[in-house]
């Protein structure tokens, strides 16, 4: 628990994330009282960038500030998603912007990455969630609800998708928890169908997760509770039959 480094930013930071190899950090901080939307690369062999919070590449955003990023596979690369809608690749050696796609047409909420890391989820704001392939950013799948996802995940077992959302934080006081929708949600990564539902939230969840073995997923809600749940044998059996 003991800090090992202290580095101060300007406006908030939205996002962070270790690459592949452990080495280097990269954080956004958001477009808020006065300064610019960046993204921040620091390199953790280099003491001195921690110490005078100089990192040794920092991407400016002007059009629309980062919401979501993560590292590409081998941490060649960080994927980042907008308040637009918008995903890029930024080359963590030049900063160059490798491609830009526009899918969701409004924030997105969340991204994660599969176990292997070729392809990852995004989760937004316009009710859906949709796959893509991490090198070429190709659009593969759209998982559809109506409500706005928070946040989705890959199953690192079965061809499963969980989603987690709900409306607005604001919003649920002025619904019961049955309209509010606060449901995890399961889809089929192939056929895009959506197959069970997970309830006991009682507000918008906001993060989704699957354990690494794929026996469980957490999810974590604006109530103020993480539920972990594990998966029925039934669930192994089915799907391994299938």
């Amino acid at each position: 628990g003991k800090q090992l480094a202290l580095v101060k930013t300007s406006s908030a930071v939205r996002t962070c994330g270790f690459d592949f190899g452990g080495n280097i950090i990269m954080f956004s901080t958001d477009k808020q009282m006065g300064y610019q939307c960046f993204v921040s690369f620091f390199d953790l062999r280099d003491p001195s960038q921690i110490e005078n919070n100089e990192p040794y590449m920092k991407i400016p955003c002007s059009d629309s500030k980062i919401t979501s990023a993560v590292w590409g596979p081998l941490g060649e690369f960080i994927i980042a998603g907008h308040e637009s809608g918008e995903l890029n690749q930024f080359s963590a050696k030049s900063g160059e912007q490798l491609s830009n796609i526009k899918e969701h047409t409004k924030q997105i909420n969340d991204i994660q990455t599969s176990r292997d890391m070729t392809m990852f989820i995004t989760a937004s704001k316009d009710n859906t969630a949709k796959l893509f392939d991490c090198t070429t950013l190709e659009h593969l799948k759209t998982f559809r609800t109506e409500r706005p996802v928070n946040s989705a995940a890959l199953s690192p077992i079965f061809d499963h998708v969980v989603l987690g959302g709900g409306q607005e934080a604001m919003d649920v006081t002025t619904t019961s928890t049955r309209i509010g929708k606060f449901e995890a949600r399961f889809f089929h990564l192939a056929f895009e169908e959506e197959f069970g539902r997970v309830k006991g939230h009682f507000g918008p969840i906001n993060s989704v997760a699957f354990h690494p073995d794929g026996k469980s997923y957490s999810s974590g809600g604006e109530d103020g509770y993480v539920r972990i749940h594990y998966f029925d044998p039934q669930y192994f059996e089915f799907e391994f039959e299938a």
